[in-house]
């Protein structure tokens, strides 16, 4: 009997060390090869954890939530975002100050190709009171001007699976 307690108990630890965290993300921008390497390389640099990336979805698993949540910072970090399945792990985007400004300065978004600066700027133009940016092509940061809400423009760019840090 002490037998049999001793194996199950083993078992139930060896289940629980083999246990794997995941998560998926969806939304996420990644229209080109750089943006699929960008994705996995941010990931990849939470040691423990990988990605598997498919179209507009990264799933992310590692040996626990906490390592896995590291990875979507870090993800969150290169400039992407998405919505996530596992109410254990959050994605923090940018978020902008909810007031009207007449300018702000976006920094940290993932813009490697032009398509990327078209998915950007579709969203960024999509706000209301927004008149220009100046998103280019590889930028660390752009400027968007107009009269418009920060905190919109920022939850709009992360509709459309970017992010990054706002600044008046």
């Amino acid at each position: 009997m002490k037998l049999k307690s001793f194996t199950l108990i083993l078992l139930a630890l060896a289940s629980t060390a083999l246990a794997e965290s995941k998560v998926t993300l969806s939304g996420v921008h990644n229209c080109c090869k750089k943006c699929t390497d960008g994705i996995t390389k941010a990931v990849g640099s939470v040691n423990g954890t990988n990605a598997s990336v498919e179209k507009t979805s990264v799933t992310i698993t590692g040996a626990s939530t906490a390592e896995v949540q590291k990875a979507v910072d870090a993800l969150v970090a290169a400039g992407y975002t998405g919505e996530s399945d596992n109410a254990e792990v959050k994605v923090k985007p940018g978020a902008g100050a909810d007031e009207k400004v007449t300018s702000l300065t976006v920094s940290g978004v993932h813009l490697c190709c032009g398509k990327c600066v078209t998915a950007a700027e579709k969203a960024i133009q999509s706000v209301s009171g927004v008149k220009s940016d100046n998103a280019t092509k590889g930028a660390e940061s752009f400027k968007v001007e107009g009269e418009f809400n920060a905190k919109e423009l920022m939850a709009t760019l992360a509709k459309a699976g970017f992010t990054g840090t706002a600044v008046k």
